[in-house]
């Protein structure tokens, strides 16, 4: 493991092969942005999940950290109106499509990506990751006692992982610099080296720009309702619903005092527009 490797003073080949490392990342980095794709106005990283969880690992090793975001449709409508929420996209270190709708455009523009690679699913795959390496974890968000819940799943799947915090911050806490301070500090105290922030976009991924200034050697991910997801106080759609690209379906079924206004009179218009501008551009192009 990792975590259990002595340290050394390097000597001149050692250092040597550290020098060859991080010319090696420089270079899969750059590499990387040369394969990236644009959707709806949105950045994004062709890679599956695998992908993305090594890509992950590999910059925590060189004591690296970042940002990872997971458009979908709803994002995508708020980057087609708000400069700082496109701006908050581009900046990110990675930006995977959750939302069939992004995947099924891009394949209509050509420019294919694998598949969906969502938050949800990310929580579990990435602590797992961090439990074999010795990476400690940490959950922002969510409703009041969520976190801690989730905390206690995750633990529950992979008995080596350390959660050294689990905060559900009370609303509006990001509006007062006493509010933020109460929480940075918590996460300076706790020094971990993956953050989960589910606070839904544009807040999480505002709250991790300004985080990453005293945190640069740790990932975040923005992971919306993930934490919620994790901790089993909210449902996910069935697989089939997944695939399908009808999860707001079932969402929406679920909650639809919260989301109805947002799917109805947003999302779905927005996806529409949006497939047919990429098939008619692959039609006519």
């Amino acid at each position: 493991m990792a975590t259990g490797t002595a340290r050394q003073t390097p000597g001149p080949a050692h250092g040597r092969r550290r020098r060859d490392k991080s010319q090696d990342g420089g270079r899969d980095e750059e590499a990387r942005k040369r394969r990236r794709v644009r959707v709806a106005g949105l950045v994004l990283d062709p890679m599956t999940e695998g992908e993305v969880v090594e890509h992950v690992v590999a910059s925590l090793k060189r004591g690296e950290g970042g940002h990872l975001v997971t458009p979908n449709v709803d994002i995508g409508w708020a980057v087609a109106r708000d400069p700082e929420a496109r701006e908050l996209v581009e900046r990110a270190d990675l930006a995977v499509a959750d939302g069939m709708p992004l995947v099924w455009a891009a394949d209509l523009l050509g420019t294919p990506v694998p598949g969906r690679v969502t938050g949800a699913d990310l929580i579990w795959s990435l602590s797992d990751a961090a439990a074999f390496y010795g990476y400690p974890v940490y959950l922002l968000g969510g409703p009041q006692g969520a976190a801690a819940q989730a905390a206690s799943r995750l633990r529950g799947r992979h008995p080596r992982l350390r959660v050294v915090g689990a905060d559900a911050p009370p609303h509006g806490f990001e509006t007062t610099e006493e509010g933020y301070a109460e929480v940075k500090d918590a996460m300076l105290a706790a020094a971990p080296r993956v953050v989960f922030v589910g606070l839904g976009f544009p807040k999480q991924d505002r709250l991790i720009a300004r985080l990453r200034q005293d945190m640069p050697a740790t990932w975040f991910i923005g992971c919306g309702a993930a934490i919620s997801f994790a901790a089993g106080t909210a449902r996910r759609a069935p697989a089939w619903m997944r695939r399908s690209g009808l999860e707001w379906l079932f969402r929406l079924v679920n909650e639809p005092g919260r989301l109805a206004r947002r799917y109805l009179l947003h999302d779905l218009p927005f996806a529409l527009k949006l497939l047919t501008v990429c098939l008619l551009r692959r039609l006519f192009s």
